[in-house]
């Protein structure tokens, strides 16, 4: 297929913790991401902005965090709330809250928006992150037409099961081979997560093992693909579907 193939390999969670922010670190330094999404409300976001700092290819964007659900004896149960799922004014002020510190810790606007296990593409949410990613012109995960979600190399299934072939080398070297033209987003949770209370603890490492293997690191060079963030991506491709 012809026409440029842009790549953005976004690392979720930067700010979560140390360990988080040491393993997306690496990712970038010795690895292939070239963005992360900052968890704003987490103990170690100022870290992570100041690391980004010292990394101008390193593009930053919004990790909206409005809750965390893990699944239990057949349905997903809240691991802690923000807000409360089903309240839209709630959702909107904590949103513009999130944003505000974003400019506070950051000093500009996100490059992108997504959220803390997509959140964002059920309602009230979702109409909160589009009306904000239309204001701030950047594009929102799941929402923009002209970038691709690949969201394949992640360590668990759907109901948090282990599934370690996820985050495999593997894994990566088959989403490099499938890009198209356009824009694609591939997303992963690299860190060292000894410091958090997770089961998404050795997957995380694993990520960044395989973030940073050589052979990954050369098949995306080799791939014919524009590696970057999203503020490297042309403006066309950016837009946002309504809710």
């Amino acid at each position: 297929m012809g026409g440029t193939r842009y790549l953005v390999v976004n690392a979720d969670d930067f700010g979560l913790s140390a360990g988080v922010n040491r393993g997306v670190v690496e990712a970038h330094d010795r690895g292939i991401v070239t963005s992360a999404s900052l968890r704003v409300r987490w103990p170690a976001a100022a870290a992570a902005v100041a690391a980004a700092r010292d990394r101008s290819r390193l593009g930053l964007g919004l990790h909206v965090d409005l809750g965390e659900w893990a699944y239990s004896d057949g349905e997903w149960r809240a691991v802690y709330e923000v807000v409360p799922a089903g309240d839209p004014d709630a959702a909107a002020a904590e949103v513009a809250a999130q944003v505000a510190a974003f400019h506070r810790l950051v000093g500009r606007p996100p490059t992108h928006l997504d959220s803390h296990q997509h959140v964002h593409t059920r309602e009230p949410a979702r109409s909160v992150l589009v009306r904000w990613a239309r204001d701030l012109g950047v594009p929102l995960r799941h929402c923009s037409p002209g970038v691709r979600y690949d969201g394949r190399f992640y360590g668990q299934t759907a109901t948090g099961a282990p599934h370690p072939e996820g985050v495999e080398e593997g894994a990566l070297l088959q989403a490099l081979a499938e890009l198209t033209a356009g824009a694609t987003e591939v997303c992963c949770h690299p860190g060292y997560a000894d410091d958090l209370p997770t089961a998404y603890r050795a997957e995380r490492a694993a990520e960044v093992a395989s973030l940073c293997s050589p052979r990954v690191r050369r098949t995306a060079a080799d791939a014919g693909a524009v590696l970057g963030s999203f503020a490297d991506l042309p403006r066309d491709l950016c837009g946002v579907t309504p809710p």
